[in-house]
């Protein structure tokens, strides 16, 4: 993943706007993270204050500790993580479950709509990293499938 400043700019722009704290973007050695300030800011009367600070950090990705070869499946947006289509019936995937690229694995609901994230390559999965129903963050990883 490349972000040149532009995007960036935008993408920190966006996160000012939103009630989101911290972001954590990861591809290939890259990792990206973003937090907020905790600091608040008190406003004096007669005095304009800058907007809050955004700190960003970027460090290298942990190696996997093995010869496997994992592609994580990130989320696209912020959202709420679902496992099935719906709540009586089975998850999409189950761990080991071998996948097919462009298999459905999982939903993420945001504002009130239901988008389907898919395997971008066939393999085992092997690591879900999220609960049912548990909120997540844009890029944050849900799954990891072993090609």
């Amino acid at each position: 993943m490349d972000f040149n400043l532009e995007q960036l700019r935008e993408l920190l722009k966006i996160l000012n706007e939103t009630d989101i704290t911290e972001l954590t973007l990861e591809s290939g050695d890259l990792k990206l993270s973003v937090r907020k300030s905790d600091s608040p800011v008190v406003p004096v009367p007669g005095v304009v204050s800058p907007p809050p600070v955004v700190a960003v950090t970027t460090m290298p990705e942990a190696p996997v500790p093995d010869n496997r070869k994992l592609i994580d499946i990130v989320s696209p947006m912020v959202g709420t993580f679902y496992r099935s289509p719906a709540p009586d019936e089975p998850p999409f995937v189950e761990l080991g479950e071998v996948v097919k690229r462009g298999q459905t694995v999982c939903i993420v609901e945001a504002m009130k709509l239901m988008n389907e994230i898919e395997a971008e390559s066939a393999g085992r999965i092997a690591e879900i990293l999220v609960e049912n129903a548990q909120p997540i963050e844009f890029g944050q990883v849900l799954m990891r499938i072993e090609v």
